[in-house]
């Protein structure tokens, strides 16, 4: 990853968010989206910007074949973990297929019983 001074700085002190992120080829470019990597305490009025692009540092021929990859149809690149090694930070990027309307659907529903039986049993313990 290509980042700033105070980026790398906050990655060390744990303040990165990945959840919402995805990677995107642009250009034979790999870019990391929607990463929010919190701005450094100590830093100054040069501070980063907490969900800037974040350019992905691949050789070329990953590069192409991800970007193939991503090009059929409902495959999306998500960074599924970020650590250091030797001072650098490293994203582990799978690829995924989103999810069909009536999974959604399913989950929606599962995630509403759930909500529905905790209070219920809140509303008994009372």
């Amino acid at each position: 990853m290509v980042l700033t001074g105070t980026e790398i700085k906050s990655i060390r002190q744990g303040g990165v968010n990945i959840r919402e992120a995805y990677a995107k080829p642009e250009n034979g470019e790999l870019w990391l989206l929607n990463a929010h990597i919190a701005q450094y305490r100590e830093g100054n009025r040069y501070n980063h910007e907490p969900t800037r692009p974040r350019k992905l540092l691949l050789h070329k021929n990953e590069i192409r074949g991800l970007t193939v990859e991503v090009a059929k149809k409902g495959l999306t690149l998500v960074p599924l973990k970020m650590y250091l090694k030797n001072g650098r930070a490293k994203v582990e990027i799978g690829i995924a297929r989103g999810k069909k309307l009536h999974d959604k659907r399913r989950s929606i529903g599962q995630r509403d019983n759930e909500r529905e039986i905790d209070h219920v049993m809140k509303s008994r313990n009372r």
